[in-house]
C-alpha cells in the first residue's frame, strides 16, 4: 500500500508539472500573440491615421476654405454696431432709400437694382424698377422675394425693427451712416464703391463734387455781406423744423454763402420765438409750404415774407439727400444770395 500510494502521489505530481508547464507555454504563447496583435492593430491604426491625415482631413480643409473675388470680403459697420460682410459683387440690389438709390447709379450700378421705394425718384430710369413701398415701411415679403444679393439703405431711413426682419430672414442689409457734414456724403460715396467694388469711380464721382464745388466758391469768393438764411423744413401746428447745425444741409447753405440761423441748433428742432427774433434776410421754402407759410401767423411778420425774399424750391431732392447731387444745391442757392456773381454765366 505505501508503494502504491508513493506510486500515485508521484503521478499525480508528474501530471500537475506537466500542466503547469503547458499552462506556462500557453501564456507565452498567448502573450507572443497578443503583442503580434497589438503591433498588428497599432499599425493599422497609424496606416488609418495616415489616410485620414492625408486625405479625410486635407479634404475637409479645402471643403471649409472661403475663396473671395478680388477686393472681398468688405466689412461695413453701421451706427448700431452691426458689421455688414460682403463677399462678392452683387448682382442684385435692393434700395430702400431715395439717396443710395441715387448712388447706385452713380457709379454705374443701377442695371443690378431690382427693388426700390415708392419714392426713389432719380434718375428717370428708376421708374421702371420694381417698387417695395414706403421708404419708411418698405414690403419686408415683397423685398424678400427678389431674393436680392445686397439691401442698402441710410441710417436715418430704415427702422431698426424694420432691418432686423429682413436679418432674420437671412438677407444682407447694410446701413450706410450719414455723416452730419457735408465731408460725409464723400464716406458715404467711397463706401458704396467698396460694396461693388468700383473705388476708381467712386474717386471720380466725388473728384467732380469737389470741382463743381470749386467753381462755385471760386464765383462767391469776394463777397462781404452774408445774408441770414432759414430754411422751413416743417412749420405750424407740429413744430417748427429746419436744419440745424448738426446736419450737412447747415454745410451746404454756409457753402453757398449763407449764415443760417438755426448753426447753433440740434436734431432739427427749432423755436418759433427765435425765428421772429432773429428774423431772417432769406427764408427757403420747400414747394409745398408755398403761400400757406407767408399767411400763417406769426411768420407772416417776418420781413423775408413781407419783402418777398423767398426762394421757392420746386425739389428739396438735392438739398435734402446725401448724395453727388448736392453741389447743385450750393450752386441753386448761390446763385440765389447773389445772382450778380452768376450774371455773365447765366448769360453765357
Amino acid at each position: 500500500m505505501k508503494k502504491f500510494g508513493r506510486a500515485l502521489a508521484l503521478s499525480l505530481s508528474l501530471s500537475l508539472l506537466v500542466s503547469v508547464m503547458s499552462g506556462c507555454g500557453k501564456k507565452e504563447t498567448e502573450k507572443e500573440t497578443t503583442k503580434e496583435s497589438s503591433a498588428q492593430v497599432t499599425d493599422d491604426t497609424e496606416d488609418t491615421a495616415e489616410d485620414t491625415t492625408d486625405g479625410t482631413t486635407a479634404e475637409v480643409t479645402e471643403e471649409t476654405e472661403e475663396t473671395y473675388e478680388e477686393g472681398y470680403p468688405v466689412e461695413l459697420t453701421d451706427i448700431y454696431g452691426y458689421t455688414s460682410v460682403i463677399k462678392a459683387k452683387p448682382q442684385s440690389i435692393v434700395s430702400l432709400s431715395p439717396a443710395c438709390t441715387e448712388l447706385v447709379y452713380s457709379l454705374g450700378m443701377g442695371g443690378s437694382l431690382v427693388g426700390r421705394t415708392s419714392v426713389c425718384n432719380y434718375p428717370d430710369e428708376v421708374a421702371s424698377v420694381e417698387s417695395i413701398g414706403d421708404m419708411y415701411a418698405p414690403d419686408v415679403e415683397k423685398i424678400a422675394s427678389l431674393e436680392p444679393d445686397i439691401i442698402v439703405t441710410d441710417s436715418s431711413i430704415t427702422p431698426e425693427a424694420t432691418v432686423t426682419q429682413l436679418r432674420d430672414l437671412g438677407l444682407n442689409v447694410v446701413i450706410l451712416n450719414e455723416g452730419t457734414t457735408f465731408e460725409g456724403v464723400y464716406t458715404k460715396i467711397e463706401n458704396m464703391g467698396k460694396i461693388f467694388h468700383a473705388d476708381d469711380v467712386a474717386a471720380q464721382v466725388i473728384d467732380g463734387m469737389k470741382a463743381e464745388l470749386a467753381e462755385v466758391q471760386d464765383a462767391i469768393k469776394d463777397v462781404n455781406l452774408h445774408p441770414s438764411v432759414y430754411y422751413v423744413v416743417g412749420f405750424g401746428d407740429t413744430g417748427d423744423w429746419t436744419a440745424t447745425g448738426d446736419t450737412f444741409i447747415n454745410d451746404i447753405i454756409t457753402m453757398a454763402g449763407g449764415d443760417n440761423i438755426a448753426k447753433d441748433g440740434q436734431y432739427y428742432s427749432y423755436n418759433v420765438e427765435d425765428l421772429v427774433s432773429q428774423d431772417p434776410n432769406i427764408i427757403i421754402l420747400p414747394s409745398w409750404a408755398d403761400g400757406t407759410f407767408q399767411t400763417t401767423a406769426p411768420y407772416s411778420e417776418l420781413t423775408a415774407v413781407k419783402e418777398g425774399n423767398i426762394i421757392v424750391l420746386d425739389s428739396t431732392d438735392t438739398l435734402d439727400r446725401q448724395c453727388a447731387r448736392n453741389p447743385e444745391a450750393v450752386r441753386m442757392l448761390a446763385e440765389a444770395f447773389y445772382p450778380e456773381c452768376f450774371a455773365e454765366e447765366q448769360a453765357a
